[in-house]
C-alpha cells in the first residue's frame, strides 16, 4: 500500500509540475481562425492558480488510470506468453500489444478525464467541477465521452509504442551496464537510467501520435468555444480536414516541442512510480 501511494504521489507531482506546459500545449493545438478572438487575447496564466488548472480531473483520476492501465497491460502481457516465454524476456512486438491493448482499455478513464481537462484550461473561468457538471446537465454521462473514439486510438497506439519504447530503452541501457562491467555502478546512476528509461518512452509514445492529440484536443475543445463553425460540432474526420485547410499538414505538429519537453521531464515522474508498484523495473 506505502508503495501505490508512492506512485500515486510521485504521478500527482509529475502532473502539477507539467501542467503550465500542458495548458500551453492545448492552447497551441487548439489556436485557430475559427476560435473567438477572446481566447487569443486572454492571458494563459493571468493568476498563480491558474498555472494549475484543469489538473483536477487528471488528479483523481490518475490512481484508477494507472490501476487500470497497468494491470491490463500484465494481464495481456501473460496471455500472449507462451509457458516457453514466460521466464524470459518479452518479444517487443508482444511488448507494444499488451501495452495498445491497455491504452484501449484504459479510456475509459482517459476520455472524461481529458475532455474536461481541455475545456477547463480553453477556458480560464471555468473549473473542472463547473465543466463536469455543464456537460452532464446538458448531455448526460455521455457527453463526457465526446472525443471517447480518437482519445482510445491516441491512447492505444502512444501505450503501445510507449512501453515498446520504454522497454528497449531498458534493455539497452542493461546492456551497456552488463558489458561495461557496471558492478561499482551506484544505485543513484541505476535510478537515472531508469528515469531516462522513462523520458525517452514518453517523447516516444506522444511522437507517434501527436497528430491524434491534436485533433482530439480541437475535438474536444468545440462546445466550450461559442461561434465555433455556428456552433454545430464536427467529428474527427471534419475536425481533421478542417485543420489541414487551416494550416496543412504543420498544424498537426503544433505545440509539438511543447510537448516532447513536458514527456521528457515529467512523464518518468508520472509513471516510474507506478512501474515500481506493478514490478517493471
Amino acid at each position: 500500500m506505502a508503495d501505490f501511494y508512492a506512485g500515486y504521489i510521485s504521478g500527482a507531482l509529475g502532473i502539477l509540475l507539467g501542467s503550465p506546459l500542458d495548458i500551453l500545449k492545448v492552447h497551441l493545438q487548439s489556436r485557430s481562425s475559427s476560435l473567438p478572438s477572446t481566447l487569443s487575447s486572454t492571458p494563459l496564466f493571468p493568476t498563480v492558480t491558474s498555472y494549475i488548472r484543469g489538473t483536477t480531473a487528471p488528479l483523481l483520476g490518475h490512481g484508477g488510470l494507472n490501476a487500470i492501465l497497468y494491470y491490463t497491460y500484465n494481464r495481456t502481457l501473460s496471455l500472449l506468453s507462451t509457458p516457453q516465454l514466460q521466464q524470459q524476456q518479452s518479444p517487443l512486438a508482444r511488448i507494444w500489444a499488451a501495452g495498445a491493448v491497455s491504452g484501449a482499455v484504459s479510456f475509459v478513464l482517459s476520455a472524461p478525464t481529458e475532455l474536461v481537462k481541455v475545456r477547463a484550461q480553453i477556458h480560464p473561468s471555468k473549473s473542472s467541477y463547473e465543466v463536469a457538471r455543464g456537460v452532464i446537465k446538458r448531455e448526460g454521462v455521455r457527453g463526457l465521452y465526446f472525443g471517447g473514439v480518437v482519445t482510445g486510438v491516441r491512447d492505444s497506439v502512444g501505450y503501445g509504442f510507449y512501453f515498446w519504447a520504454y522497454e528497449y530503452t531498458k534493455r539497452l541501457l542493461q546492456c551497456e551496464e552488463v558489458g561495461g562491467g557496471g558492478g561499482g555502478e551506484s544505485r543513484q546512476m541505476t535510478g537515472m537510467k531508469i528515469l531516462l528509461a522513462g523520458g525517452v518512452a514518453g517523447c516516444m509514445g506522444w511522437l507517434t501520435v501527436y497528430p491524434l492529440d491534436v485533433i482530439k484536443t480541437r475535438v474536444q475543445a468545440q462546445s466550450e468555444c461559442e461561434g465555433l463553425l455556428g456552433k454545430r460540432r464536427l467529428g474527427t474526420w471534419a475536425c481533421a480536414k478542417n485543420a489541414y485547410a487551416e494550416g496543412g499538414g504543420r498544424v498537426f505538429f503544433n505545440g509539438l516541442s511543447v510537448c516532447m519537453a513536458r514527456a521528457f521531464l515529467v512523464r518518468p515522474l508520472e509513471s516510474n512510480g507506478m512501474m515500481v508498484v506493478m514490478g517493471f523495473d
